[in-house]
């Protein structure tokens, strides 16, 4: 079992939704990242999404796109994100670790390659936002030989159709993307969301991670008690974002992070989930 199944099976004995921090790797630098990545579990996070800087991240709002700004001037690359894994996980062998990201940086790299050193660095699961199911086979047949995960995202324009082929291929879980448009730019509209989780949780066994829109504790805690994840991006670079522009020492800027993540953690965890009682492991 993929430490990513192994930790959804755990949550859902647990009766409880798991809590997805974003970070994107080398912001605001290096050293900095590297002490956030490595207190997130700590702090509540059951998995993590780690961005790999990119010059043109289309789907992103302004917040992590600046973060990508950030982290590539202060040197970061795809061995760097490989090298900040390696380090994470000489003191955490559980905590799944999932590379968000786009495709130009990894066919720059070559994909066979980058798949390998990912996965011989520890790295779960791939989300790369524009490669759709039609075209990621390039990526999936190494991924799947290597013991990764695809992840694929479905939207609010995903009608039934278009799901299933979404589906058709994905492991790992299904990102739910909460709002139309780029991240961190909308409010979420948690009615329409818990429909539309209902409708994919119908049509697959994957669990469904929500993201793009979380902005607070309380929509996390709303949104956690129907969906198996929630995923906190803008929120928390905004938070790192911050830090860096106030000249924080790299340890401040850390421990801010950690604080506002064990928030967001603790009314993630607090939440019931409908239909799913809590039961002994």
């Amino acid at each position: 079992m993929s430490r990513i199944a192994r930790r959804f099976a755990e949550l859902k004995r647990a009766g409880r939704s798991a809590f997805v921090p974003f970070v994107t790797a080398g912001d605001p630098d290096a050293a900095t990242s590297a002490a956030i990545l490595k207190q997130l579990p700590s702090s509540g996070a059951d998995l993590i999404e780690l961005g790999v800087p990119f010059s043109d991240p289309m789907a992103d709002g302004p917040a992590i796109q600046a973060s990508s700004l950030r982290a590539l001037n202060a040197g970061m690359t795809v061995p760097g994100v490989f090298e900040l894994v390696r380090a994470f996980r000489r003191s955490d062998k559980d905590t799944p670790i999932v590379l968000m990201g786009y495709f130009n940086p990894i066919h720059r790299y070559d994909t066979s390659c980058f798949v390998k050193e990912a996965a011989e660095a520890g790295v779960d699961g791939l989300i790369v936002v524009d490669l759709p199911p039609e075209e990621d086979e390039v990526l999936r047949g190494p991924a799947c030989d290597r013991d990764l995960d695809i992840i694929r995202l479905a939207t609010p324009t995903s009608h039934d159709e278009r799901l299933a082929v979404i589906l058709n291929g994905a492991s790992g879980f299904l990102y739910y993307v909460s709002v139309s448009g780029v991240t961190g730019t909308k409010a979420l509209a948690e009615e329409e969301v818990r429909g539309a989780v209902a409708r994919v949780k119908a049509k697959t066994d994957l669990p469904v991670a929500v993201g793009f829109g979380i902005k607070t504790a309380e929509q996390a805690q709303a949104v956690a008690g129907f969906a198996d994840a929630v995923v906190v991006g803008s929120a928390i670079v905004t938070c790192i974002a911050e830090g860096a522009e106030a000249q924080k020492s790299s340890g401040a800027i850390a421990q801010d992070a950690i604080a506002f993540c064990a928030t967001l953690a603790q009314a993630i965890h607090a939440a019931g989930r409908e239909g799913h009682d809590m039961v002994a492991p």
